[in-house]
């Protein structure tokens, strides 16, 4: 198998950092290295990576606390240029510290780079399997996170990433300059140059826990997110417009009912179409929390686009704060 580095940021990821290290030693053919840049953790994390590293050549450690919100607008973006840098790889295939990985990933992943088919491609995200709660699978389609490996995907995430180190520079690299989106804004620029690959069985498993509260608050930062940037302004229109009917609808119910049914209807429409199928076997209760979440989806989005394009405040994570 060609050369390949894996790459990978952490801050503060004590609780992940082992599992997803070993997932990624683990891969079948293994990767020629695996450059890990961590930001500046206080938690034991960058000490467990030194120690790991004695045992494992392959894996390569960086402390970089440049790659840490106090230093940089993108220290996300950031620590992924300071690893693809440092790595000796033609190929480059980008992990993420709160997901796991299936042994043939990598191989999968990057199979279209090895066979000289593309220069780019996705592998896209699932929900673990094995490590849920009901608020993840509620919110899963909203985040472009898929219940079933088997479903196929066209999303952009650096969760499961691969590349040519060559097309990285051409592209100018992450961009620094934002907290979040980052990897929207580099899969766009790509996109402008060459067509990705889309790789049905290379998904990451993604193992959030989320409750109601920490999904609305993600997905209200992505959303801020986009304003501060200036990108997704069909979303927001769409969303906008889901926030009048609902009102519309609430407000003729003094006349007749029609109207409510009808964007109840429409509403059911929003919160099932992406993954009907999938969604009975984690029952009732996964459900109902999917309904409610897509009702608050488009305010949570209209209102902190918005936000986001009347403030540019940095925005921050519990893994900055606490550095």
């Amino acid at each position: 198998m060609q050369p390949i580095s894996i790459v990978m940021t952490e801050l503060n990821e004590v609780r992940n950092i082992e599992r997803v290290v070993s997932n990624l030693l683990s891969q079948v053919p293994p990767a020629s290295e695996i450059v890990v840049v961590d930001g500046g953790s206080t938690d034991g994390a960058w000490e467990w990576l030194v120690q790991a590293a004695r045992s494992n050549p392959s894996l390569v450690p960086i402390r970089d606390e440049t790659c840490n919100l106090q230093h940089s607008s993108g220290p996300i973006s950031r620590g992924r240029n300071v690893a693809i840098s440092a790595a000796k790889s033609a190929l480059i295939a980008c992990a993420d510290a709160g997901c796991t990985y299936a042994s043939d990933w990598l191989r999968n992943l990057t199979g279209p780079l090895i066979a000289g088919q593309a220069e780019y491609a996705l592998g896209g995200t699932c929900l673990d399997p094995q490590d849920h709660s009901v608020w993840d699978v509620a919110s899963a389609p909203f985040f472009s996170i898929k219940l079933s490996p088997s479903e196929p995907t066209k999303s952009c995430t650096a969760r499961s990433m691969a590349f040519t180190k060559a097309l990285w520079r051409r592209i100018g690299g992450f961009p620094e300059t934002v907290f979040f989106a980052e990897d929207t804004l580099f899969d766009s620029a790509v996109r402008k140059t060459t067509a990705p690959a889309f790789v049905a069985n290379a998904k990451a498993f993604y193992r959030r826990r989320h409750s109601f509260y920490s999904a609305a608050r993600q997905m209200a930062y992505y959303a801020i997110g986009d304003g501060q940037i200036r990108v997704r302004w069909s979303r927001l229109f769409r969303n906008s417009a889901r926030c009048l009917v609902q009102l519309a609808a609430l407000f003729l119910l003094w006349w007749s009912a029609f109207p409510f049914l009808f964007v109840l209807l429409l509403e059911c429409w929003f919160a099932f179409h992406r993954d009907w199928r999938f969604l009975p076997r984690f029952g009732l209760g996964a459900i109902h929390a999917r309904f409610a979440f897509s009702i608050a989806v488009p305010w949570l989005i209209a209102v902190n686009h918005i936000r986001g394009l009347l403030s540019a405040k940095p925005l921050s994570n519990r893994q900055n704060i606490s550095a």
